[in-house]
């Protein structure tokens, strides 16, 4: 925490100390007053740094109650799409429930562990090459890998504004890092750990990335791995009934 408040409270300076290796003179007044002041206020006002917080775990335990609930409930829930289907299919349909539900969890716990070793790697990298406020840039990269393509980009930003203050040749050396973990990502880390949790080819994953993310974006990147088995599942289910 308290290296995430340095981070925030120093960033202004960081993106000035940045701008005048292009020639642009900025001052820290004027980068505050670009920023949003909600984003510049985090480090400096400890109160709402704490409401934020707070906030965000008061989000996620929800989440989890509301999950607590779900299981309690659980084969009542379970039952319910089965009254979409005649009653000969009963078994079939429960059974697919439970198949689509253990691929879903396995692609969760892929996405949750992908994103520990993109952060686990970021990291050791940055502490290596010397960047300052190592481990919040790098809880930040393994936080955005959730978002494909557009989330790593994000993340590099601000390591390297802040490799800026060491000298343009080590923000130079931070891109290629990001650059590197980005192409690891895309090429290798996501395709075996997601063959590993879901059991899909490698090429299958990289294709419905591909084709998710032309047709919905972000969020299409995001879900065209569980849609993928959720509908490969299905597929062969119906096969079954044939």
């Amino acid at each position: 925490i308290e290296q995430i408040q340095a981070l925030f409270q120093n960033l202004p300076k960081y993106v000035g100390d940045a701008s005048r290796t292009f020639g642009i003179n900025l001052s820290i007044q004027q980068v505050n007053s670009i920023a949003n002041p909600s984003f510049s206020s985090i480090g400096a006002n400890a109160f709402s740094l704490t409401g934020k917080v707070f906030g965000g775990l008061f989000s996620v335990l929800t989440i989890f109650i509301v999950s607590l609930y779900m299981l309690l409930d659980h084969e009542k829930i379970q039952k319910f799409p089965i009254y979409f289907f005649p009653r000969r299919m009963e078994k079939q349909v429960i059974e697919t429930q439970k198949l689509i539900e253990e691929k879903l969890g396995a692609w969760l716990r892929g996405q949750v562990f992908l994103s520990f070793v993109i952060g686990f790697i970021t990291w050791i990298s940055l502490t290596v090459v010397g960047i300052e406020y190592a481990l919040p840039l790098a809880l930040l990269a393994g936080m955005l890998e959730v978002i494909p393509t557009l989330g790593p980009i994000i993340a590099a930003v601000p390591a390297v504004i802040v490799a800026f203050a060491v000298s343009p040749a080590t923000a130079a050396l931070v891109t290629v890092v990001y650059v590197i973990i980005q192409l690891a990502e895309n090429n290798i880390l996501v395709p075996k750990i997601m063959q590993k949790a879901v059991g899909l080819n490698p090429v299958a994953i990289i294709v419905a990335i591909l084709i998710g993310g032309k047709v919905l974006g972000i969020l299409g990147a995001l879900l065209s791995i569980p849609f993928l088995s959720v509908l490969i599942i299905v597929y062969k289910q119906l096969r079954h009934l044939q």
